[in-house]
């Protein structure tokens, strides 16, 4: 690996140096040679032990400078002034072969200065979910982070039970956060705060260099990034479950896949994690709460944008008007092409809220609902209409859909295919990624996961040796909670 470490390289507090803490008998899972390739690393001669070594933290490759890095961060709602990576080592970045930075990093590695009394150490279960889910969300065209590595340790972690533990390796655009930034404001250190938006500006927002307001700038890119982001998760049902500020990656891509899940039964209040009692970061609040992290940034960036501080609160609000008066537009317009209308007319919006109405009264699932709306486009309506309880009022739906369709004056064929570019056939659905968990877990078969990995590479093609993985859960099968990793 070709190293260049410019976040090793700004001030002593912005991370702590950390070794990987050597584990017992590492063994790679699986290694991701498509990305590896990608960011330029050579293979020649290195075999899985070598590379089980490496992406376990037992051996540290020549040029990493491994550090955990600082940050602060809002938690469900309430304050924490130091967090940092409490089980993850950054190794370093890396130049990848079109010039990007990117950043490699591993996940359950072993304490460090920001653990917090933790044992730095990651489960299997949640290695391999965030494996699946962040490979997904890259297949269906959602920024995210990635996988390269997911190795078993030889060692148990210690939960409610006693677990067999893994390394996960996840490349990133960047690890900054909107909590990075408020470990600073937190500290009154502006000139901390002033270091790390040139960083962010120059890793992530170059253009904003030019602008009149370089800090203004960066955060209207940033607020257009998450914007964009969202509505790519509502599309698609996910639900993130942890929405914290310090889960929020000011490079716009999708980090920390916790307790995340996908939407089977389509519901606007749907919540899976364990640990959103009060139903915080539900599927349709997650627009209000990128927003509500926005504004978390820009109070820290308040110094930044002017030297008056009326001024500064005016422009900062600025930026989250904008946010409030984007969303909605762009959320419409991923919304049609869901429905394969190209154009905008008047009332598509209410033709949207009633079939998302007919949807939740009868808890339809929402991949199928829209996968299946396809094959309508073509005139076999027959699986979407069986999909609901009140059959009358889906035909009621379905002619005024057609109606609106035939503005459009494409043929039928066209608007399917246009369709099924951006309906997904398969998902990483929730029981399918605990019986790949269990299957790990308590057999030491990693063949469903592998399987897994080869579903979810293609998700808008419908192959019949996948068909298992476009259905729907059966009752007894539904996942009904997610658990974050620690």
């Amino acid at each position: 690996m070709q190293f260049d470490n410019s976040y090793a390289r700004l001030p002593e507090r912005f991370s702590a140096a950390v070794l990987p803490t050597p584990v017992k008998a590492p063994r790679l899972i699986a290694f991701n040679r498509a990305l590896a390739d990608e960011l330029g690393i050579d293979l020649d001669g290195v075999d899985d032990e070598r590379l089980a070594a490496i992406f376990s933290g037992n051996a540290v490759p020549q040029g990493a400078e491994p550090l955990a890095m600082a940050y602060a961060g809002h938690q469900f709602g309430n304050f924490v002034p130091q967090l940092g990576d409490g089980r993850a080592v950054l190794l370093g970045e890396v130049l990848d072969r079109k010039g990007g930075r990117r950043d490699i990093q591993l996940k359950g590695s072993g304490p460090t200065r920001f653990s917090r009394r933790g044992d730095g150490r990651a489960a299997l279960g949640p290695v391999l979910r965030e494996y699946i889910v962040s490979e997904a969300m890259f297949a269906l065209g959602i920024p995210a982070t990635r996988a390269l590595a997911a190795v078993t340790t030889g060692e148990r972690v210690q939960r409610e039970i006693g677990l067999p533990g893994g390394v996960f390796t996840r490349v990133a655009a960047s690890h900054v956060r909107v909590g990075t930034f408020q470990f600073f404001a937190a500290r009154e250190d502006g000139e901390g705060l002033k270091t790390l938006a040139d960083h962010v500006i120059d890793r992530h927002y170059p253009e904003a260099r030019q602008a009149g307001r370089p800090y203004l700038a960066m955060l209207q890119a940033i607020a257009e990034r998450q914007c964009d982001l969202v509505c790519r998760w509502l599309m698609v049902g996910f639900i993130h479950g942890v929405m914290n500020t310090d889960n929020m990656a000011v490079s716009g891509e999708t980090i920390d896949f916790g307790p995340c899940a996908f939407m089977d039964e389509y519901h606007p209040n749907k919540v899976f994690s364990s640990i959103d009692a009060q139903g915080r970061y539900a599927y349709n609040n997650q627009p209000g709460i990128a927003q509500w992290n926005i504004a978390r940034l820009a109070e820290c960036l308040l110094p930044l944008l002017d030297e008056d501080q009326d001024k500064a609160v005016d422009l900062a609000n600025s930026v989250l008007a904008d946010f409030a008066k984007a969303f909605p537009k762009r959320w419409l317009a991923g919304i049609r092409a869901k429905l394969g209308l190209a154009s905008e007319a008047e009332g598509d919006e209410q033709l949207v809220q009633d079939l998302l109405a007919l949807m939740q009264r009868s808890e339809v699932d929402y991949t199928l609902t829209f996968r299946s709306l396809c094959s309508a486009a073509q005139g076999k309506a027959e699986a979407f209409r069986g999909m609901f309880i009140d059959i009358a009022a889906a035909d009621e739906w379905l002619k005024r859909w057609q109606a609106r369709s035939a503005q459009e004056g494409r043929s039928g064929d066209e608007q399917a295919k246009a369709m099924r570019a951006v309906n997904p056939a398969v998902i990483p659905r929730n029981h399918r990624i605990e019986e790949v968990i269990a299957a790990a877990v308590e057999d030491d078969d990693f063949e469903p996961f592998h399987e897994m990995v080869k579903a979810i590479a293609r998700p808008f093609e419908e192959r019949p040796d996948y068909a298992v993985y476009m259905q729907a859960p059966m009752n007894h099968e539904r996942v009904f909670r997610t658990f974050c990793g620690t």
